[in-house]
């Protein structure tokens, strides 16, 4: 097979009933280009058949490969390890679940015939998606290009077209909490959008629920930014400062503030004390966890696992299976 100048990387988890419309769609849509292209599969662990079905397009069409997880690692990371596999001079992250539409990948790569090095596509409607999920995804990118030290474009996935200077770039940094589009945009590279409609599902139900979005919300603001520890330094005193300015009313009330009666005015001291407690309290366990995750990070970079562990390549002849944070060799394993 000639070397492509299109990659086209799919992370896949439980994707096995749309699998096939999903590679006829990418294929329809390139084919047309004139371009050598390939499309890479990432198997993310499935447990639905995923892998034997992308096993089976391999074989149907050598310009589909499949790499396998020895287990579900993330999308994150299997988006990471096909930009590690892709071999293009032009590499395409897309889902493969049909919500990003193939056919718009030719107008990603007009924008980077003109010069653009990424390339994102900016959803302006996303069809049959909760106003909930709308409304704090919408937030997220508002608060992380507030936060962060990153240029993140809002309404934006991980559907985006890489020149391969971004994608050596990208390859190169080393931790292993990843959020990949917050990666690529703090490369800092010439980028342009393509805004699309983003579609349904075309089959099956979305694996990222509230508890994985809110996880990788976490992951992104304590990778880019440590404006939280920042916020919670301001927030101790604060808590600090109106505590003493509680004292000093309850000093100047028990001195000069005096009952009908004529007796010194005493103020309610459970109450007081119940609201004091909890309110430090609740300011403490909120910043005791907050260090916690910053330590958390730190712990899992300094133990140096790999950010996944292929199992099994297919469509790649004797290649070198990689991973690790930079990158290193892992397992060898010949073509299935």
């Amino acid at each position: 097979m000639e070397k492509p100048i299109i990659s086209v990387v799919a992370p896949v988890y439980n994707e096995a009933e749309g699998l096939g419309e999903f590679v006829r769609q990418v294929v329809a849509a390139l084919e047309p280009v004139g371009e050598a292209f390939e499309l890479i599969l990432v198997n993310d662990g499935s447990t639905d058949g995923s892998l034997g079905r992308a096993t089976e397009l391999a074989r149907q069409d050598t310009r589909v490969r499949v790499v396998s997880f020895s287990r579900n690692f993330g999308h994150e990371a299997a988006s990471t390890a096909g930009l590690r596999y892709a071999r293009g001079a032009a590499v395409i992250l897309i889902d493969a679940d049909l919500q990003d539409p193939p056919p718009v990948m030719r107008q990603l790569l007009e924008k980077w015939r003109q010069g653009f090095q990424v390339v994102y596509g900016r959803r302006v409607r996303r069809a049959a998606e909760p106003l909930l999920k709308r409304t704090t995804s919408w937030l997220f990118y508002r608060l992380m290009r507030h936060l962060a030290r990153i240029d993140l474009p809002g309404d934006t996935g991980d559907f985006r077209l890489l020149d391969r200077r971004v994608v050596e770039a990208f390859n190169a940094l080393p931790e292993r909490s990843r959020f990949v589009r917050g990666l690529i945009c703090w490369t800092g590279f010439k980028s342009a959008e393509v805004p699309f409609e983003r579609a349904p599902r075309f089959a099956g139900v979305t694996k990222y629920n509230y508890v994985k979005l809110l996880k990788l919300a976490l992951d992104s603001l304590t990778g880019f930014t440590t404006m939280p520890l920042k916020v919670a330094t301001w927030l101790g005193l604060g808590v600090a400062a109106g505590a003493v300015f509680w004292v000093a009313v309850v000093i100047g009330q028990f001195f000069f503030w005096h009952n009908p009666d004529g007796t010194p005015y005493r103020a309610g001291g459970y109450t007081f004390l119940a609201i004091a407690i909890l309110l430090l309290g609740g300011v403490q366990i909120f910043l005791m966890g907050l260090i916690g995750e910053y330590l958390a990070r730190t712990y899992e970079e300094v133990q140096r696992r790999p950010i996944y562990i292929v199992d099994e390549l297919v469509g790649f002849g004797d290649t070198v299976a990689v991973g690790g944070p930079n990158g290193g060799v892992v397992k060898i394993t010949n073509d299935k």
